[in-house]
């Protein structure tokens, strides 16, 4: 049995703040998100240093090549329509660049789309609400245990734009 899709939409892998239902499926963002499964992406690693336009650090699966190394996310199917609303959200040509990637799920490996950061800087650190939207869609996914504490391990720092922390803390996953 393998991963598919009904017409006119399309898999998407989340594997940093997108994993929180509550932000992807947001009306500018995907709010036909449908939330199919969890899943892994092997060969890369979890980082947190995708440099934002608001100075913080955003998630990135980046390349390893060791097969070992695993970036656990949510695979969700969400409709052709909001495509160019989720690459605008996502920064596409700006930060990160679409790539389709082999996901393993647990009906087996499938092509997908996600967003891979082409703008990164070691150091950064994420905003507290960033974190805490990547936490909260993991362990709403049961991704693995050991996963969840490396990300509740990253340290984060605090939003000196109250509004949008504000903002950001409502959304729930």
């Amino acid at each position: 049995m393998t991963l598919t899709t009904r017409p006119d939409h399309f898999l998407y892998f989340a594997y940093g703040s997108n994993m929180c239902v509550g932000r992807l499926s947001a009306p500018e963002r995907a709010p036909s998100t449908a939330v199919i499964c969890s899943a892994y992406v092997a060969g890369r690693r979890l980082t947190f240093d995708k440099t934002s336009k608001d100075g913080s650090a955003k998630c990135d699966c980046e390349y390893t090549g060791n097969a070992t190394d695993r970036v656990y996310g949510v695979v969700f199917e969400i409709h052709g329509s909001d495509k160019a609303a989720l690459d605008r959200a996502e920064g596409k040509g700006y930060g990160y660049d679409a790539l389709d990637i082999e996901v393993t799920a647990p009906t087996g490996p499938a092509v997908m789309l996600t967003y891979i950061a082409t703008n990164k800087k070691a150091g950064l650190r994420p905003y507290d609400w960033y974190k805490q939207h990547v936490l909260d869609g993991a362990s709403a996914a049961n991704l693995p245990g050991d996963y969840i504490s490396m990300i509740a391990a990253v340290e984060s720092i605090p939003d000196s734009d109250d509004v949008r922390s504000a903002r950001e803390n409502a959304i729930r996953c």
